[in-house]
């Protein structure tokens, strides 16, 4: 699995969203929270958003950012954030550049078929671009609250 590890420079991103771009560049100073999900509107990934949404002003209160990335179009994250009422950005990465450069682009097997598709994964980025804290193969319970103590220890 390639990606950064804790310790390295964050990857650069630039991804379009439902309401523009997100930008790593627009971000510097911030801690940011990039978590990458395998698709829109499925029981895992809009319980994970919807955990994230949630917990978004405690997130802001420690000055950390929270951005999604999935395969998934804009238009459709438009949707998804509209169904769900989710206030955290979600960037499309369609060509899924961004989720390689994060070693979140993995080889999974289901009922023994081997495929590519996206690892649940979250990174913790300081305020200088550093990943702080690297979440592989994510599972949703309970992992919203363990990412904000993470940030919060964030001095």
């Amino acid at each position: 699995m390639n990606g950064p590890n804790e310790g390295d420079k964050a990857p650069d991103f630039d991804l379009p969203t439902d309401t523009g771009r997100v930008r790593f560049a627009d971000l510097k100073g911030r801690k940011v929270v990039l978590f990458f999900y395998p698709k829109d509107d499925t029981p895992g990934c809009t319980t994970e958003s919807v955990g994230f949404s949630q917990a978004k002003a405690d997130f802001e209160a420690v000055g950390a950012v929270l951005v999604g990335v999935s395969k998934d179009t804009a238009a459709k994250h438009g949707k998804f954030r509209a169904k769900h009422g989710l206030t955290v950005e979600l960037g499309s990465d369609a060509e899924s550049d961004v989720i390689e450069r994060y070693g979140s682009w993995v080889e999974k097997s289901l009922y023994g078929r081997q495929y590519m598709g996206i690892d649940r994964s979250t990174f913790l980025i300081d305020g200088n671009g550093v990943v702080r804290r690297i979440w592989r193969k994510v599972k949703v319970k309970g992992h919203v609250e363990a990412v904000l103590e993470a940030a919060r220890e964030l001095a």
